[in-house]
C-alpha cells in the first residue's frame, strides 16, 4: 500500500485507581487520519480539520511521533499526514495520544509492520512528551493495543494487555472547558501517606482481577481513587454531582478521565450506560454548562484501518 486511512480511538487513562498505568480504548469516538508514502524524506502535515493545531512537523504530536519511528528505519522516503480531528485537545480523552498512535500505526503498516506494538508505543510517547512534557503511555498503549492495558513499568517499557468483559460500556461527558495535562500535573502532590498507598494498590489489583474474571461487582468496588481525584476534581465543574448521579443511575464507577475535564463512568450494559449519560446531562443542564457526551463500547483493536 502507498496510502492508508485509519481510525484513532479516544482513550480513558488512569481509570480512577491506575494513575499513569491504566487505560482503555473507546470505539464510538476518535480521530481519522490519512497517511501516504512520499519520495521526499521526512514528514509533512498537509491537512488538519476540526481543530486549530500546528502543521509544523516538530510542533505537531503526530509529526514528532512519526519522526521517532522514521529515525529507526532504513526507509529512504517520507510520509504525508492528513488529520481529521474529532477529539478536542485538553478534553481528557487522549487527543494527543490518538494523533501520535494513529501516525505511527499507519506508517508501520505502510512499511510492512517492522515494529511491534510495544515499539510503536515508545514512538508515540514522544508525541505525548511534546503535548504534556511527560512521555506517559497510559493513553497511547490502549490506543495501539486496544482494550484495557496496564503499563507495568517504564524502564524498560512493559505493557500488559488486559481482558475486556463483554458487557462493559463507557460513558464520557466533556464539559466545554480545557484543562492542559501539563497544568493539571503541577497541582498533584509528590508524596502520599502509606495508608492511601495501600488503598490505591488494593483497588488497582482489584480492578485488574475484576477484568480477568469479568467480575462486575469487583470492578465496581475497585473504581476508587484516593490519590489524584480529590485534588483534580476541584478543577471540574459539577464533578461531585456528576459522580453521585452516575452511581444512582447504575454506573459501576465514575471518575476523572485522564487529567480532565472529562468525566467517565463504566457500566454493565449499553442500556445502563445510556441512563448514566442522561443523568450526567441533567447535572450540566441544571448549572448551564455546555458539554459533549459519548456512550461507547470498548474498542478491542485500537487504531484500525477504515475504508
Amino acid at each position: 500500500m502507498e496510502e492508508i486511512k485509519v481510525f484513532c480511538p479516544a482513550t480513558i487513562a488512569n481509570l480512577s485507581c491506575g494513575f499513569d498505568v491504566l487505560g482503555v480504548a473507546l470505539d464510538a469516538v476518535g480521530d481519522e487520519m490519512i497517511v501516504r508514502k512520499t519520495e521526499e524524506k521526512g514528514i509533512r502535515i498537509t491537512k488538519i480539520t476540526g481543530q486549530d493545531l500546528p502543521a509544523a512537523t516538530e510542533k505537531n504530536v503526530a509529526g514528532v511521533a512519526g519522526l521517532a519511528l522514521l529515525d529507526k528505519t532504513e526507509y529512504t522516503g517520507g510520509f504525508e499526514i492528513e488529520i481529521y480531528k474529532k477529539i478536542k485537545p485538553g478534553s481528557g480523552i487522549g487527543s494527543s495520544a490518538a494523533s501520535s498512535a494513529g501516525a505511527v500505526w499507519a506508517m508501520n503498516t505502510l512499511l510492512g509492520n517492522p515494529f511491534s506494538a510495544s515499539e510503536l508505543v515508545e514512538f508515540a510517547m514522544e508525541g505525548e512528551r511534546l503535548a504534556s512534557d511527560v512521555a506517559h503511555a497510559d493513553n497511547v498503549a490502549p490506543a495501539l493495543f486496544g482494550g484495557f492495558t496496564l503499563v507495568r513499568g517504564y524502564n524498560p517499557l512493559d505493557i500488559v494487555p488486559l481482558p475486556t468483559p463483554k458487557e462493559l460500556y463507557a460513558t464520557v461527558i466533556h464539559p466545554q472547558i480545557e484543562i492542559k495535562t501539563s497544568d493539571s500535573r503541577k497541582i498533584l502532590k509528590t508524596n502520599i501517606t502509606l495508608q492511601k498507598g495501600i488503598q490505591q494498590w488494593g483497588n488497582l489489583g482489584g480492578l485488574v482481577a475484576g477484568l480477568f474474571q469479568s467480575d462486575y461487582e469487583l470492578i465496581s468496588r475497585s473504581l476508587e481513587d484516593h490519590v489524584v481525584e480529590p485534588i483534580r476534581s476541584i478543577l471540574i465543574p459539577g464533578f461531585d454531582d456528576i459522580k453521585s448521579k452516575s452511581l444512582e443511575a447504575g454506573a459501576l464507577g465514575c471518575g476523572i478521565s485522564g487529567s480532565g475535564p472529562s468525566i467517565f463512568a463504566l457500566s454493565k450494559s449499553e442500556d445502563t450506560a445510556q441512563k448514566v449519560a442522561q443523568a450526567m446531562e441533567r447535572v450540566y443542564e441544571a448549572i448551564d454548562v455546555e458539554f459533549d457526551v459519548h456512550v461507547s463500547p470498548i474498542n478491542e483493536l485500537g487504531v484500525k484501518q477504515v475504508f
